[in-house]
């Protein structure tokens, strides 16, 4: 093999490795910013709702579904401009970094977003409930992923 086809495959992994990478961290750092399935589970089993609670805490629901998809539909632009940008410059670039930062500007309103929709939906609980939820949260925030 001589020098030419080395560095076209080089290049060739490494932009598949650089994709991976960005689409690996983004779900990883999803999971870890939205601690909805444990929420979601106690907040609609085990707290014991009222119907009024179970309402108001239903349209908080719908309406963070829909930023959450935008902000998602967001990330995943953002990483076919980074795949896009290191395909075509092989180069830590001034797109690939705006890629990078356009990424991390939806990720970082996407955890900004949740967190106000998980005090949103503690607003409507009952002071015992939301001691509950309260433990909930923070072990959710602080639980070890491995």
């Amino acid at each position: 093999m001589t020098f030419t086809p080395r560095l076209l495959l080089t290049l060739v992994l490494s932009v598949i490795v650089a994709f991976a990478g960005a689409w690996a961290g983004a779900k990883y750092m999803v999971a870890r910013t939205q601690p909805e399935a444990p929420l979601h589970d106690l907040v609609h089993r085990k707290l014991n709702l009222t119907a009024e609670q179970e309402r108001r805490i239903d349209g908080l629901e719908r309406t963070f579904a829909v930023r959450r998809q935008a902000l998602e539909a967001e990330m995943r632009a953002a990483n076919a401009d980074l795949a896009r940008a290191i395909a075509a410059e092989h180069a830590y670039s001034p797109a690939v970094q705006q890629a990078v930062d356009r990424f991390h500007r939806a990720m970082g309103e996407l955890q900004k977003e949740t967190i106000l929709h998980v005090l949103a939906m503690r607003r409507v609980l009952t002071p015992e409930q939301a001691a509950t939820f309260d433990d909930t949260v923070v072990k959710a925030l602080t639980e070890d992923a491995s």
